[in-house]
């Protein structure tokens, strides 16, 4: 049954969106209890799915509730070609096993969210990958080639005397032309991907297919107060630990608050609106935070998992004591940028030193500043305020 009430399709076309295009004529079709086709892709270009792409994701499960078919799409051979559209620089191409590899638990990620027993899957190599060089030159006629320089990355690149190859103007083809094959009437995505979002209307008008209408939503910031992103680890996994979930909330900037409750929850409008009223009046913003942390403990995990990390966090942070369960790790080497990223403490071996650099890594409780430190067993290495692990 397709839910048509019109206060809840306000809060789902405002909450945490950004723009939606074509906004009167989504609000008809939704109000008409017509049963619409809403599209979201996501490229496995990380084993994980971070909170940050969750956000449309919640998204997608907000209308799936409304009785509408949602249908999420594994872009597994676009994940192979790379999107350009946040990317100051050229995106390298993934090998096909490191994309395969990286989806294993897509699915079974995003059904922390979505009911995938009533949602269509799709990987797009089922269509691209059966693409005749016609059929994509016909396609690539539909665009000009100042369409795409005119957008701001592409253009500050090629500004900057950067190279743009030409495997990324075809990004955009091939994402506007999954959505001919899904027939989508809606597509999500984020504002990052407005010039994609829009080539999949100007694609379904050229297969005679009415034009996609599109909403979009704000991107989500990471730990460091960039882009969340993978690659650059500052990001909170739908699959981290439910205390690493919990101490990786409590390390966000208190400005974030308010807007991870709105994007990356769904606790009710009218209690987040109490909670910033409450952070006005001078509520100390770190309880606030700790609801937080606790509400997305409670969605990913479990209840009784979030008041298990919360008392973690308390004992362990808030009384300034030491981890009894701290990890341990035995290195293939045991100099100090090696245990770092082995142990998923840094992404890389220069942004290990960067963490060092920065005064964000202790070594049996007393700061290090040596990137070449050489540790030995039953050293305790500790990055940050939350994580640590035990050299044996």
């Amino acid at each position: 049954m397709i839910i048509t009430d019109k206060k809840i399709i306000k809060e789902l076309l405002t909450r945490g969106v950004e723009t939606v295009i074509q906004k009167d004529k989504i609000e008809e079709k939704l109000i008409s209890g017509k049963e619409l086709r809403i599209k979201f892709g996501i490229d496995p270009t990380s084993p994980n799915i971070h909170v940050g792409r969750a956000v449309p994701l919640l998204k997608l499960r907000d209308f799936q509730k409304l009785g509408h078919k949602i249908v999420l799409l594994i872009g597994d051979f676009t994940g192979v070609i790379g999107d350009t559209s946040d990317k100051v620089s050229e995106r390298p191409m993934l090998a096909e096993e490191q994309v395969r590899k990286n989806m294993e638990s897509y699915v079974k990620q995003a059904g922390k969210i979505i009911d995938i027993s009533n949602c269509e899957v799709h990987y797009n190599s089922e269509w691209l990958g059966k693409l005749t060089y016609n059929e994509i030159c016909v396609q690539a006629n539909v665009f000009s080639l100042s369409d795409f320089i005119s957008r701001d990355n592409i253009k500050r690149r090629l500004d900057e005397g950067k190279r743009v190859s030409l495997r990324e103007l075809m990004y955009p083809l091939m994402q506007g032309y999954d959505s001919v094959a899904i027939r989508a009437d809606i597509e999500i995505g984020g504002t990052d991907q407005t010039f994609n979002l829009l080539a999949g209307r100007e694609l379904q008008r050229y297969y005679k297919q009415e034009p996609q209408d599109i909403l979009t939503n704000p991107l989500l910031e990471g730990l460091d107060g960039r882009k969340m992103s993978s690659s650059w680890g500052n990001s909170i996994n739908l699959l981290d630990t439910a205390n690493d979930m919990y101490g990786k909330v409590m390390s966000l900037n208190d400005n974030l608050i308010i807007k991870y409750f709105i994007l990356a929850t769904r606790i009710d409008l009218d209690i987040i609106d109490q909670h910033e009223k409450s952070i006005e009046s001078g509520t100390n913003p770190r309880d606030i935070k700790m609801k937080l942390a606790f509400a997305l403990v409670s969605f990913y995990h479990s209840e009784k998992d979030a008041k298990e990390a919360e008392e973690y966090f308390i004992n362990t942070f808030s009384k300034k004591e030491m981890p009894t369960d701290i990890p341990t790790i035995k290195p293939t080497n045991y100099d100090i940028l090696t245990v770092l990223v082995e142990a998923k403490m840094s992404p890389s071996r220069g942004e290990a030193r960067r963490n060092i650099e920065q005064k964000g890594v202790r070594v049996n409780e007393v700061d290090i500043t040596d990137d070449k430190l050489v540790l030995k067993a039953g050293d305790i290495v500790q990055k940050g305020k939350r994580f640590f692990v035990k050299v044996i």
